[in-house]
Order: structure tokens, then sequence, then C-alpha cells
């Protein structure tokens, strides 16, 4: 099994690990620390050296309440670094929702698109209407694509999570969205699914969704798990009264990282990428 992408095919026959690359200021975890340019190309050199398989960039912040961006501020984030990350030898992703955004990246080079919308947003602009994520991916043939399962949007994912059976409607969802984009042409092997964790879920509904992900591969397509420090973990792993910040979810982190995989995830986005490397590296160890 391969993920195919502009310029590389991944192999996944074994877990890939994806660093995250935050141009940004206010990012949950880590929001200004690689926000300069230089800073950022630097981060994503140790990630790479750390053991990165893939970079995944990002400038604009999905964090609950977080605002949106313009066009402009986060072409000016972006661009600049993809036109560089995309000469550091690994595939680079970029996650943006934007149709402009994703064309912009393309063009330069940009390996895959991780779209928390899951290529459903539109802008308000008019004349952008007929602009879709879809009919951007559709045009460049080799891009991979993943799509997330996202609750409302980042601007209320938290303030009304979803009710009923969190597997069965993300199961849903993410069948019809990958069904969507295959009959626009594009080959299954392009296609990775996240169920988006944290995204209007209620820490018991995150769980469960790690629980039951067998459920989710049934669909027919890898899994990419992002786990990395969210806040779930710092409420399962805190105290009853003082849940882990951030910084303090590093543990937590790994350890769900790898209980992905061994539930069958495919990729694991990650802040702390050379732990969950050498983590993985036991999880290999013992099926040989």
């Amino acid at each position: 099994m391969h993920w195919t992408t502009t310029r590389f095919l991944i192999d996944l026959s074994q877990p890939k690990v994806m660093g995250i690359v935050n141009a940004t200021p206010d990012s949950f975890s880590d929001g200004g620390q690689n926000f300069t340019l230089s800073a950022a190309l630097r981060h994503c050199e140790q990630l790479i050296q750390d053991g990165a398989d893939i970079l995944d960039i990002g400038g604009e912040s999905t964090r609950p309440g977080a605002q949106a961006l313009s066009y402009a501020e986060e072409l000016a984030r972006v661009l600049p670094l993809v036109r560089e990350a995309v000469k550091l030898g690994v595939p680079v992703s970029v996650d943006t929702y934007k149709p402009r955004v994703m064309q912009a990246v393309l063009d330069l080079g940009a390996d895959i698109i991780n779209d928390v919308w899951a290529l459903r947003w539109t802008s308000p602009e008019l004349s952008d209407k007929s602009l879709s994520g879809l009919s951007v991916v559709a045009s460049y043939p080799n891009c991979g694509v993943c799509l997330m399962h996202m609750h409302l949007e980042p601007s209320s994912i938290q303030t009304s999570p979803m009710t009923g059976d969190v597997v069965q409607q993300v199961h849903s969802f993410l069948q019809l969205q990958s069904t969507a984009l295959l009959e626009l042409g594009l080959d299954r092997t392009q296609i990775m699914l996240d169920p988006g964790i944290g995204f209007g879920k209620t820490v018991a509904q995150n769980m469960a969704l790690l629980a039951r992900q067998h459920e989710l591969l049934t669909i027919g397509f890898p899994l990419l798990a992002g786990w990395s420090r969210k806040s779930s973990l710092g409420v399962v792993a805190g105290t009853p009264s003082v849940s882990l910040t951030p910084q303090e979810r590093l543990v937590p982190s790994v350890v769900a990282a790898v209980l992905a995989v061994e539930r069958g995830a495919s990729v694991v986005r990650v802040h702390d990428v050379l732990e969950t490397v050498q983590a993985l590296k036991v999880l290999s160890a013992l099926k040989y």
C-alpha cells in the first residue's frame, strides 16, 4: 500500500511520521515559535533529522475558537516556507482549507493537501464561488489528499460538540467525501482519511474513535491519526482537577500515536517527532 503524492510514492507498509510545522503566531501548542521563515526552516530541518517522513506546514491555526485568516495573510505565511521546504527531500503537506492557497502551494510543488474541512469550504467572496477544494485537487492529478472530519467549524467546534454515535457519524462522513473524490477521477491511492481528533468531539468521543478505529478502516483508505498534544490527552492523563498543559502532553501523545498505529493508522501527525519515531521502532520490533 502506498500514498500517491505530487512527487513521491509514500510506502505505507511501515507507519509514517508527519512532523508539524506551524508557521503561525497562535497555534494552541507552539504558536509563534516558528513564525519567521528562518525559524520555520530550521524547524523543518530538525524534524527531518529527528526522523520525520513528511512535513505538514500550516499558516492558519485551527485551534478551538480560532478566527479565519485572509487569503493574503495565509499566503504570506505559507508560500515562502513551502518554496524552500520542497527542496528538503521529503514530501511536503500543506494544512489549508482555502482553494486559492491549495492552488498556490501545489504550483510550488507541494505534495499533499491536508484539509480540516475535507474540501467542503467555499469562499464567501462572490468571485470565488466556483472555486472549491474538490475542483482544485482534481486539476492536479497526482497530489495527495487528506480528508478530515470536523464538527461545525474552528470558531465553534467546542461550544456544541457532537452527539450520538461518533464513530458511525465520522465513518459516514469520510465515506461520502472520499467517494466524491473518486467520482472526480482521483485514484484511491491519493486519498488519506483523518477522523479529526478533538474537532468538535468530547473526550469520551475521541477515545471511542481510538478504541474503534478499526471500524474506520472498513471505508477502504489508510488513516492518519492526529493525537499530538490534544486537550483530551491532557484531561485523561492529568489529575481530576488539573489538566496537563500542551507542553506536558508529550508522553500521552506518544502513547496515543503508538496505540493508533497498533490499531491500523498509517500516518501519525505529531509535534514530537524524535520521541514518536523511537516509540514506533519499539512497536515495529515486536512484529518480527
